[in-house]
C-alpha cells in the first residue's frame, strides 16, 4: 500500500464524485491534510448539513432547504411561464443568464429506457397538472439536445400541447451538450431564438 488506510479511503472516497479521478482525488486528498482542523471540520459539516437540510421544492422540484424555493416565493417572476429542466443544474445555468423571467419544472432526469428510466420516474406527471390547473400561457422546453432529451422533450410537448402554447429553447447549444456547460451567452441566445414545438 502506498498510503495509509484512512488517506486511502479519503482518496477512495473523493473518487466517487463526478469527474474527479484518481490524480485529482489524491490532490484532494493532500490539501484536505495539509488544511487546518477547523477548516476541514468545517467542509464535513458543510457536506452533512447540505445533504441533511437541501431537499427538494414541493412545487418546482428545484433544490431547496425550504420547502418551496426562494424562485417559486418570487411574486416578481412570471407565472404564466414555466421553463421545464431535466435537472436543477439546468435552472442555475439559465438564472446566470438573467433573461429568463418567469417559473420552472425540473423533471429530475430525462427518459432513457437504457438505463431503465420511464416518465414515471420523472416530474412529467406533476408539471400536466401544474400546467392544466393554472393559468399558464407558455412552458418553454429547455432539455439538452441528446437522443433521451429528444425524445423527452417530444413526450412532453404531446402532453402539454392540449393546455397551453410550448416552445423549446433555439439549438445553440451543440448536439449532445449539456446546459451546465454552456456559457452565458449562448444559453441567453437560445432562449430569445425559442421555438413553438411542432
Amino acid at each position: 500500500m502506498v498510503y495509509t488506510r484512512p488517506l486511502a479511503r479519503l482518496i477512495e472516497e473523493l473518487q466517487r464524485l463526478p469527474g474527479v479521478g484518481p490524480k485529482t482525488a489524491q490532490r484532494l486528498a493532500l490539501h484536505i491534510l495539509k488544511r487546518p482542523t477547523p477548516e476541514v471540520k468545517a467542509l464535513a459539516q458543510a457536506l452533512v448539513e447540505a445533504k441533511q437540510q437541501v431537499g427538494f421544492c414541493r412545487v418546482c422540484f428545484h433544490l431547496s432547504a425550504e420547502p418551496v424555493c426562494q424562485i417559486c416565493r418570487n411574486s416578481n417572476r412570471d407565472k404564466k411561464t414555466i421553463c421545464v429542466v431535466a435537472d436543477s443544474r439546468d435552472v442555475i445555468a439559465i438564472e446566470k443568464t438573467r433573461e429568463y423571467r418567469g417559473k420552472y419544472h425540473v423533471l429530475g432526469g430525462v427518459i432513457s429506457p437504457m438505463d431503465g428510466i420511464g416518465p414515471e420516474q420523472l416530474h412529467i406527471q406533476q408539471l400536466v397538472q401544474r400546467v392544466s390547473q393554472k393559468t399558464i400561457q407558455e412552458v418553454i422546453l429547455a432539455i439538452n439536445p441528446s437522443v433521451e432529451g429528444e425524445t423527452t422533450t417530444l413526450y412532453i410537448g404531446q402532453l402539454i400541447r392540449p393546455f397551453t402554447k410550448v416552445t423549446r429553447i433555439a439549438f445553440g447549444l451543440p448536439m449532445g451538450g449539456d446546459l451546465e456547460y454552456a456559457d452565458e451567452v449562448t444559453l441567453a441566445r437560445a432562449l430569445e431564438g425559442r421555438r413553438e414545438l411542432e
